[in-house]
């Protein structure tokens, strides 16, 4: 089975790299250490035979016993001077390297080339000092060789070899060997202690996730942010770009998104308010922004760690597609309305009928059936010839029959027409607004109690305007509040979830560019008339 570290959490794991890491490294520095210091030892040891070999042989005294060949003058003086520098040993030899004085009597008189041939020559024959270090006699040390002259100083007359056992150094290094394998547990040890606090430490900042659930999670968040179709760009504290999704690239027109990493998003954008979202810690929703020629819906949002505002991320669509959306939503709510509004007032047409037929009034059950066939046949005729538009058309049937349901009659008048509406103009605005307009008429027309609950809707096409004017028969409304009651959330009822319909009806007249007029009914209640420019831009009453 083959190891993997992999394999381990990312605690182990770092206890063991840490770990290891330091036990390398005490160790490779111990061992240089060690071998530093026996050199240096070694070559201490060197320098001290060297310096005792040189004085040893310019001792007057010892250039006479060894010119004389006296062995017993230089045996014990040799062994003296050995004591006193504390050298292993001293061996004196004459000039052709036959020993005079050795620390074993029975060695006297024999070569000293025994230990080392190729050291005596350039010491006896040119007079040279040197420092070896050699397996002699007497074992393994470094020793010093140098030349003894005569008095004169003319010729070479012996030889001083004064060594010095290596064995004290390996002792000392021994020693350090020890003091040296002490230092690393202890290191092994702290660096395991650091690497168990740093490993709970870093794993509390990444939330307690392994490095590959982090490398699967980030994985997940890349393949998920170029899934979405909206547009995502973040940026950091400094206003650099750290995230863009391929959404954005295409609608923006920017290039690859691993390119705009780091670019200042002012560079990009001089004019976005991201950078206001940054400094102002306050979320921005469904803000309409228009870059080049697109029309934007964008929310922004700071992005926080602790209490401190760290950067800010952007979701943007395009407007159209949110409309296109608003328009299938818009026609699916008009149809349901529709079918509703009828299914409810059959039911209750059947149920009337079911009860004529049961008490054996069949003729008002036959009337009723004319009538309210006749009233649905001239309704869907007028809608057809006058309202060609099915969107138009249906939202029109759809509040017939709401109005039928609440009791109410919405007459059209029949001189009305509206055929030359432009392909441009969004149908889900033109039926919000006519929609949202005789629902407060419905409502204003029920509240009043009014014994005509009548409300009559006539529209025009002729001219450079779609003219839609609206009458009910409720209280009206006074001028002083005429303007007021477009506001958002204005309303003259206590129920929550009012106050919408007319604002929305503002603001949605004023995207087509049109405009309102608000007079008293011809009777009573309010007529509101809407003009809506065919072309946007051009000259409407």
């Amino acid at each position: 089975m083959r190891f993997s570290i992999r394999h381990y959490p990312l605690k182990t794991r770092m206890v063991l790299i840490l770990g290891l890491i330091a036990l390398l490294q005490t160790g490779a520095l111990g061992l240089f250490a060690l071998h530093h210091l026996s050199q240096s030892l070694q070559e201490q040891m060197g320098e001290r035979a060297l310096h005792v070999a040189k004085t040893i042989a310019a001792m007057p005294q010892i250039i006479n016993a060894v010119d004389a060949r006296d062995s017993s003058e230089l045996q014990p003086l040799a062994s003296l001077l050995a004591r006193t520098s504390q050298a292993r040993f001293v061996v004196i030899g004459d000039a052709d390297g036959l020993r005079l004085a050795h620390p074993m009597p029975e060695r006297l008189g024999l070569s000293m080339s025994e230990d080392d041939d190729d050291v005596l020559s350039p010491t006896l024959h040119q007079g040279l000092a040197q420092v070896t270090r050699a397996e002699g006699s007497l074992g393994r040390s470094m020793r010093a060789r140098a030349p003894i002259w005569s008095i004169d100083g003319n010729r070479i007359i012996g030889i001083v070899s004064v060594g010095y056992l290596l064995d004290s150094v390996e002792a000392l290094v021994d020693r350090y060997r020890l003091t040296l394998a002490l230092v690393i547990l202890a290191a092994f040890a702290f660096s395991v202690l650091t690497a168990i606090w740093f490993a709970g430490h870093f794993k509390k900042a990444i939330f307690g996730l392994e490095p590959e659930e982090i490398g699967r999670l980030f994985q997940e968040r890349d393949a998920t942010l170029q899934s979405v179709r909206e547009g995502i760009i973040a940026i950091n504290s400094q206003g650099q770009i750290t995230t863009v999704n391929q959404a954005a690239c295409r609608m923006l027109s920017l290039p690859q998104h691993t390119a705009l990493i780091g670019t200042p998003i002012q560079q990009l954008f001089p004019d976005t308010r991201m950078l206001e979202v940054l400094t102002s810690d306050t979320p921005q929703f469904d803000q309409e922004v228009r870059v080049g020629d697109l029309q934007l819906i964008v929310n922004r949002l700071p992005l926080h760690q602790g209490n401190k505002v760290t950067g800010v991320v952007s979701s943007f669509r395009r407007k159209d597609e949110l409309d296109l959306l608003s328009r299938k939503l818009t026609r699916i709510r008009q149809y349901a309305d529709s079918l509703r509004s009828q299914a409810h007032e059959y039911s209750n047409k059947l149920h009337t009928i079911a009860g004529l037929i049961q008490i054996g009034a069949t003729d008002e059950a036959l009337n009723l059936i004319g009538q309210e066939t006749r009233d649905h046949q001239a309704l869907i005729h007028l809608l057809v010839e006058a309202v060609p538009d099915p969107i138009l058309a249906g939202c029109l049937l759809g509040k017939y029959n709401r109005a039928r349901e609440l009791g109410l009659m919405l007459t059209i008048d029949p001189d009305s027409q509206m055929r030359d509406l432009p392909p441009e103009l969004p149908r889900e605005k033109l039926v919000s607004i006519i929609g949202n307009l005789l629902d407060n008429a419905f409502e204003a027309t029920l509240s009043h109690g009014s014994t005509q609950p009548v409300i009559t809707l006539s529209m025009t096409d002729l001219g450079d305007d779609l003219i839609f004017e609206i009458e009910d028969q409720g209280p009206g409304i006074p001028a002083e509040t005429q303007q007021q009651i477009f506001a958002k959330g204005v309303t003259s009822k206590s129920e929550p979830g009012h106050g919408l319909g007319l604002h929305l009806v503002s603001t949605q007249l004023e995207q087509l560019g049109g405009t309102l007029t608000i007079e008293p009914g011809t009777s009573a209640g309010t007529r509101i008339t809407i003009y809506i420019p065919k072309h946007p831009g051009g000259m409407h009453g």
